[in-house]
């Protein structure tokens, strides 16, 4: 059995609390819901049609990630982009990607081309902000598979769960004019260097592109001042 909530799925044959989790995770991520948005409990038990208990544990699986705040007996607001958080994750994927990069280049470096070109093409067709969110879901495709193809998965599981204000700086981001164009052509510069087998330039075109969000965190900060937390 499952219900229809918003045009999506809760199945009731899965876990409640986990997927309200996700679905309002995912409207975080994608500024859906903005900071200091409050988030009713009953508002949410009426849209998906549960008791308060999956609510209140969804809601604090959002606490413990640092996306929502929790102020007892008053109010659960969305939080807002923590950029020194932000930045760590930044370092995170920079340490992970770079030695992944090298090695692969290395190792297999036709093989992993091939299967980045296979992503780039598919992401240029989307390239238009009527769907930046099919755009964004193949920027994480393009970068999961250095990790599937580099046997570190579990690691890839890791930098999601601790990107959660990184990529809420991406999604404001990348509907700015020519963010999209400057990532396909970044994602280029990395396959060509993989391609040629030179592992130096491939580090330098992952390490440019991993640095493009956060070197215009002032400019984001100054649109969007209400969002973010230093």
């Amino acid at each position: 059995m499952s219900d229809r909530v918003n045009g999506g799925i809760l199945d009731r044959t899965r876990q409640v609390a986990h997927q309200i989790h996700e679905i309002l995770r995912e409207r975080i991520l994608a500024v859906e819901l903005v900071p200091g948005t409050i988030l009713s409990r009953a508002s949410l038990q009426l849209e998906f049609g549960v008791s308060q208990t999956p609510v209140r544990d969804a809601l604090m699986r959002l606490e413990e990630e640092g996306i929502v705040e929790v102020y007892p007996q008053y109010a659960t607001v969305v939080a807002r982009i923590d950029l020194n958080h932000a930045r760590q994750a930044q370092f995170l994927r920079l340490s992970i990607e770079l030695e992944a990069v090298r090695r692969l280049t290395l190792e297999c470096p036709e093989q992993l081309a091939d299967d980045l070109d296979h992503i780039l093409t598919r992401q240029q067709m989307v390239a238009s902000p009527q769907t930046f969110d099919l755009f964004d879901t193949l920027d994480k495709e393009f970068h999961r598979k250095i990790y599937e193809r580099a046997n570190i998965l579990n690691l890839w599981a890791t930098v999601r769960r601790q990107s959660v204000h990184l990529d809420r700086l991406r999604r404001l981001n990348l509907p700015m004019p020519g963010k999209m164009q400057t990532v396909l052509a970044d994602h280029r510069g990395i396959i060509d260097a993989i391609r040629s087998k030179n592992p130096g330039a491939a580090e330098s075109a992952v390490r440019k592109h991993l640095s493009g969000t956060l070197s215009i965190i002032d400019l984001i900060s100054e649109q969007f001042p209400d969002y973010v937390r230093q």
